[in-house]
């Protein structure tokens, strides 16, 4: 391991939450039903290898990518396909296993990291669907396993609201841990980036890895982002990759490697004000979140969001947690009518200005709803995005060459480098009540298209 000096972020904003998840482990009972979400992955078009009563087991694969036949997704459990639940065009929204009491596994090649080649590392990785955990930037879509990145950046902490605490999640994993990063030390030649957060003290998991280089960061939200990460170590230019992987995707590649099955275990934190007993679950991916919200909810009209309030999706009280996330958020739905909106002083309505007596009370934690507290106005320059976006380019500029569909603005005003997660702080402080990140994403489609 080596060191880099800490890099200190001014821009961005924390938003306190109430509902922050508890220490306290849970190991959550298998659930009935999963899913894998085939709209989970960008630029992915699906192709289906089982049919509805098929019998599969945990790394069977369940659909390919048309444009890239060897990129596969598999079962994250053994059961039986149940369901293949389409929606407009007969898109496939959700692939719904239902689970047998008693996971088996499909058997891989453990994988011997000194004898293997990249080539068949990467085969190895494609065959049992481990492959779309690898993500690249730009555009954060599943990486071409025949690129060669000119780096791989891990973020070992999440600064988004009630996000969950890693050191504590990875605790028990150390050994899986560095397998996980061997394995991914053969796809580059530099040591591997590890992003972590010096407010406090660092993890010995992180200082005791081999073959990493780790950075520090201090600063608000989206310090965490491994897009702000990359930005201000090693930013991207046209025509260069970047690869990164979540601390608990690194974890699953290591077992994976270690053991020759997909393990798609992991922990997630069950957190929002509206959950009585905010906890950490250890669950199987994509699985339902019907058990873990069953008597430990309000009686309150909520809103159910696989990930953060900022960037996740909503989802139905019996729907089913995101590939990529780590966390399950519930809030109330925030759809009555406030006496007065905005114009009405008090203690409990929370501002990122002052407009509100809740600015005297900087540690103070709320309770927000999905309420917009107004309509879309016009798009005009506030200097409102520039205090909460640390990245060196012109975020209105950029959304409006993207609206203009002007590409070559679009490239220059750094289109490569971002990504919807990276701007949803503007979107939460637009006072015009702007879709930022829709808007990106529009931007990022437009790119997969011209570069294809």
């Amino acid at each position: 391991m080596s060191k880099s000096k800490t890099i200190k972020i001014k821009k961005g904003l924390n938003i306190k939450l109430e509902g922050e998840a508890e220490k306290i482990f849970i190991k959550e009972d298998l659930s009935e039903r999963y899913a894998v979400k085939p709209s989970d992955f960008k630029d992915v078009f699906p192709k289906l290898d089982v049919k509805v009563n098929d019998e599969v087991l945990a790394g069977t694969r369940l659909f390919h990518d048309k444009k890239n036949p060897e990129i596969v997704f598999v079962s994250p459990v053994s059961g039986i396909v149940e369901a293949i639940n389409r929606g407009e065009r007969r898109r496939i929204v959700e692939i719904i296993i239902k689970a047998d009491c008693e996971i088996k596994y499909e058997q891989f090649e453990k994988i011997e990291l000194d004898a293997i080649s990249k080539t068949d590392l990467a085969g190895n990785l494609l065959k049992a669907g481990l492959w779309p955990f690898i993500q690249q930037k730009p555009f954060n879509l599943i990486a071409n396993p025949e690129d060669k990145p000119k780096a791989i950046f891990i973020s070992g902490f999440d600064t988004s609201p009630l996000a969950p605490d890693y050191d504590y999640i990875l605790h028990d994993e150390k050994k899986f841990f560095q397998k996980g990063i061997d394995v991914m030390s053969k796809f580059v030649s530099d040591k591997i980036h590890l992003g972590v957060n010096s407010q406090f003290p660092i993890s010995k998991l992180y200082t005791q890895l081999k073959g990493v280089e780790i950075h520090e960061f201090i600063g608000p939200h989206p310090t965490g982002n491994v897009g702000i990460q990359i930005h201000h170590i090693n930013p991207i230019n046209k025509d260069e990759k970047v690869w990164f992987v979540n601390p608990q995707d690194v974890v699953t590649i290591g077992r994976f490697a270690e053991k020759g099955i997909y393990d798609a275990s992991k922990i997630v934190a069950l957190c929002g004000s509206e959950i009585l007993k905010p906890r950490y679950y250890k669950i199987i991916n994509g699985t339902s979140i019907k058990n873990m919200i069953k008597q430990n909810i309000t009686d309150n009209k909520l809103r159910f969001i696989s990930g953060n309030v900022l960037t996740g999706k909503k989802i139905q009280p019996d729907g089913y947690l995101g590939f990529y996330d780590s966390q399950v958020t519930v809030i109330p739905e925030g759809d009555k009518y406030k006496f007065m909106g905005w114009a009405a002083p008090g203690f409990k309505k929370y501002s990122n200005s002052r407009t509100f007596l809740s600015s005297l009370l900087p540690r103070k934690k709320y309770k927000l709803d999905t309420n917009l507290n107004g309509e879309e106005r016009a798009f005009v320059l506030t200097g409102q995005y520039e205090k909460v976006l640390p990245m060196n380019i012109f975020p209105v500029f950029l959304l409006k060459a993207i609206l203009a569909n002007d590409i070559e603005k679009m490239e220059k005003l750094g289109i490569y480098e971002v990504c919807e997660e990276d701007f949803a702080l503007c979107e939460f402080v637009c006072s015009s009540k702007i879709e930022v990140q829709s808007i990106i994403s529009k931007g990022i489609d437009m790119m997969i298209k011209e570069n294809s």
